[in-house]
């Protein structure tokens, strides 16, 4: 590489890094000019050296960014500079994830890591510790009775566990305002507890303290905010998509490969773009609304299956076809808090169908192709077309393989809908975040989104699969209720 594709590299990190550090303290430094936003960064380096080690942990594999962030620290007008390129794309003059992720012809999206600025070796750690919540999400092992983040049966192999839970926050203190550009409010998840005990903490009316053990759930950054507000870990057992058979066939047929583009990069893409996600949350926001309807004055399990099969039945939907045994309809039955005494204490009557979203990578077979695994997998994770149901008994929480040297993908996205009540789709919140908590490491502190859906729906590059999820909560937890409201104001 030669002298000047050096700098642009080093400089385009130092960019990643100012962006993190002003999208993780200005909420609380509040809105600030060029030379308070310098003054501002230059103390909190002072007084932060753990934040000073984990910035210069970011760029330890490049000498040159190494010696730039060096003289950034010492040139007062470069980290000005810097700080304030930050605002700026921060206030949204730089494109905004969804408008990246959603380009015209022949424009790739942008990857999750580019994104958010993460390195290889922080992909690894996030996914992981990704993979390992599953294992800590399992029923029978309470979070509450291990010690924060320092069990080895939830350590990633081969990776560090750096994850902290966020401390407890005093239930009356009311949160800050949220960041707000393209789509997008964003927060610290110390802020997001403030909001969720506010808002969202109530049970029975009477507003909680979200828990050491939640805390913990949490701290596991996207998942966790799904996991905390429905209670179990997510199964995705029931799950909807909408794929346009009729245009994968016409789009296969009548288009060819973009330049350089191989045959499975063709074929994947033409897949990936035959998905509607719009249509497909609202199969499961029509699902649940169904769902809703059958709870409602069915006191036993027995009663809400009749009353679901007799709607489905004047609906003529196809999921009346459905097996008994099926996970359509034993749902309810595995669904931990509906069996809980504080919870629906077996009455469906007091329970209600909620979404969530997925997105993820589908080419997760390690015995198929190794194109399959780089592009997708064509035939994978593609909906019933008369149902709707993604069977998900093959997901693995594998991420994409890289076909290119230096590619880093996640393995998955969750954001957090509800039930919510709003019916333009595209004014409808997403709550989800960028990575797992660990403000004292250089992947940094987790920030919670809360996105309009075109902006949670875009999607990153890491993925080619999104799926609509439902799933139970309790009447009588806040958790999902029908308004949500962007930010806090």
């Amino acid at each position: 590489m030669t002298g000047d594709g050096r700098a642009a590299t080093a400089v385009s990190r130092l960019c990643r890094i100012s962006f993190r550090l002003v999208a993780a303290f200005l909420p609380v430094a509040g809105a600030a000019t060029q030379d308070s936003a310098a003054e501002v960064t230059e103390r909190l380096l002072t007084a932060n050296p753990s934040l000073r080690r984990s910035l210069a942990c970011l760029v330890s594999r490049d000498s040159t960014t190494r010696e730039l962030l060096i003289f950034m620290y010492k040139r007062r007008s470069l980290l000005a500079f810097a700080t304030v390129s930050a605002v700026v794309c921060t206030a949204g003059v730089m494109p905004s994830v969804s408008h990246a992720a959603s380009g015209g012809d022949g424009e790739r999206e942008g990857s999750y890591a580019e994104t958010h600025g993460l390195t290889a070796e922080d992909v690894k750690n996030i996914n992981a510790l990704n993979k390992r919540a599953l294992t800590a999400g399992q029923p029978g092992n309470s979070l509450a009775e291990l010690p924060p983040s320092a069990s080895a049966l939830f350590r990633a192999p081969g990776a560090v566990d750096e994850r902290v839970t966020p401390p407890a926050e005093p239930l009356n203190r009311m949160p800050d305002a949220y960041r707000a550009y393209g789509g997008r409010a964003t927060t610290v998840v110390n802020n997001y507890i403030r909001k969720w005990q506010q808002v969202y903490s109530h049970r029975d009316g009477n507003q909680q303290q979200m828990t050491e053990e939640q805390r913990e759930m949490l701290s596991y950054g996207c998942v966790g905010i799904t996991w905390v507000n429905s209670g179990p870990y997510p199964t995705n057992k029931l799950a909807f998509a909408f794929f346009d058979e009729n245009k994968y066939k016409n789009d296969l047929e009548n288009s060819r490969p973009r330049p350089n583009e191989t045959q499975a990069e063709f074929e994947g893409r033409i897949v990936k773009d035959s998905f509607d996600e719009g249509k497909g949350f609202k199969r499961a926001r029509d699902v649940a609304s169904v769902m809703n309807k059958a709870l409602d004055n069915a006191h036993d399990e027995g009663a809400y299956i009749d009353n679901l099969k007799t709607e489905l039945a004047n609906k003529n939907d196809a999921l009346r076809y459905e097996d008994s045994r099926s996970n359509f309809y034993s749902a309810l039955r595995n669904t931990p808090s509906f069996k809980e005494r504080d919870g629906g204490n077996y009455d469906p009557s007091k329970m209600k169908a909620v979404v969530y979203s997925k997105h993820f990578w589908s080419g997760q077979d390690q015995r198929g192709s190794s194109d399959k695994r780089k592009y997708g997998d064509p035939d994978a994770f593609r909906p019933d077309q008369g149902t709707g149901l993604v069977d998900m008994s093959k997901d693995r929480n594998v991420p994409r393989s890289p076909a290119q040297p230096g590619e880093s993908w996640v393995n998955f996205d969750y954001g957090w809908f509800g039930a919510q009540t709003e019916a333009d789709a595209d004014k409808t919140i997403w709550t989800h975040a960028n990575h797992y908590h660990a403000p004292n490491s250089g992947l940094g502190p987790m920030n919670v989104y809360e996105s309009k859906f075109r902006n949670w729906s875009a999607g990153y590059a890491d993925f080619d699969r999104g799926t609509y999820v439902i799933t139970f909560i309790p009447k009588s937890w806040n958790t999902a209720p029908a308004e949500v409201k962007q930010g806090w104001s």
